[in-house]
């Protein structure tokens, strides 16, 4: 009777180790050439990059530094201070990618599904963040109410969705 019941708990024993609750993260990983570098908290990116990238870079760039504002940059693009979607709406219009400032959650239908070679969107309900050229563009990250800056640290994805503009 053993012999019958064994693979069913192979198989049983595969599908709760996909259920696993280790966090999936986003990783840093530079790839020379196409992963940009940070030099005093600004994005430097690396020659050759389509235009839309590197208008994100600068843009992003544009605003590191400023507070964080919760509702930043949502009525307009220009403000004092970000939010989480305000940072990546900055961003992503001022590559030609966005035309309204969106909301963590209306990123979450932003281009097309997965990661992007460039730049890719992760989105869930409540929070956003963007990772352009390699680099993650974030606020607040570790409970802080910080604006937008770079960062070269991992974070946590699971439950976000990975959205990247079409063709990059």
């Amino acid at each position: 009777m053993f012999p019958r019941i064994w693979p069913i708990f192979i198989l049983i024993a595969c599908i709760l180790s996909s259920c696993s609750t280790g966090s999936k993260r986003w990783e840093y990983t530079y790839k020379r050439g196409k992963t940009a570098v940070i030099v005093n908290g600004h994005a430097v990116p690396p020659a050759g990059l389509p235009a839309p990238v590197m208008r994100a870079i600068s843009a992003g760039n544009h605003i590191v530094g400023r507070p964080y504002k919760y509702g930043g940059g949502h009525r307009s693009f220009e403000d004092w201070g970000y939010d989480c979607s305000g940072t990546v709406s900055y961003a992503l219009h001022h590559a030609g990618l966005l035309r309204a400032p969106g909301t963590s959650d209306s990123l979450r239908e932003f281009g097309r599904s997965g990661e992007g070679k460039y730049i890719t969107v992760y989105a869930r309900n409540g929070h956003t963040f963007i990772v352009i050229a390699g680099l993650r563009l974030d606020t607040g990250y570790n409970g802080d109410n910080e604006g937008p800056k770079w960062s070269t640290k991992s974070r946590p994805i699971k439950g976000y969705k990975a959205r990247h503009p079409v063709g990059l």
